[in-house]
């Protein structure tokens, strides 16, 4: 794993993202809810969120996965860290996953809506910043 930023303390607020990709090389992006009080309200993102008391990022990912959107993935790869600066202000674990299917037909719990997006138009999207730059990231390093 390569780490951006280290954590201060061991009571660094964590959480944990999945940038999920399909054999298409389409990334599942989750449009978050309009709603006060939570971080990027209205903001395409990738699914994820933050770690309980005594949760390691892993843990974190499976469980809000499944939460959010019933999915369980294969094959999850640890990435990197990238701290939410503009946010929620967690040191944030980067994941990466394939998944193959309808997502339409995800049990959505949390946000609008969950929609596959080629690369190519992601730039025309409304992203945090910390996610835009983990998916460039991960895109860059991904073999050609």
């Amino acid at each position: 794993m390569h780490q951006d930023t280290t954590a201060d303390s061991p009571a660094t607020a964590r959480g944990a993202v999945a940038i999920i990709t399909n054999r298409r090389g389409e990334l599942l992006l989750h449009l978050r809810d309009d709603l006060p009080g939570i971080a990027w309200p209205n903001h395409w993102s990738v699914l994820g969120g933050g770690c309980d008391p005594d949760e390691e990022p892993r843990e974190a990912i499976v469980r809000e996965l499944d939460e959010e959107a019933g999915l369980t993935v294969t094959g999850l790869i640890e990435l990197f860290e990238i701290r939410d600066q503009h946010g929620s202000g967690q040191l944030i674990t980067f994941f990466a996953a394939s998944w193959d299917s309808d997502e339409s037909r995800l049990p959505l719990a949390e946000g609008v809506k969950l929609q596959f997006f080629a690369p190519e138009h992601l730039d025309i999207l409304t992203i945090p910043p910390f996610i835009r730059d983990g998916i460039n990231r991960h895109l860059a390093a991904r073999p050609a």
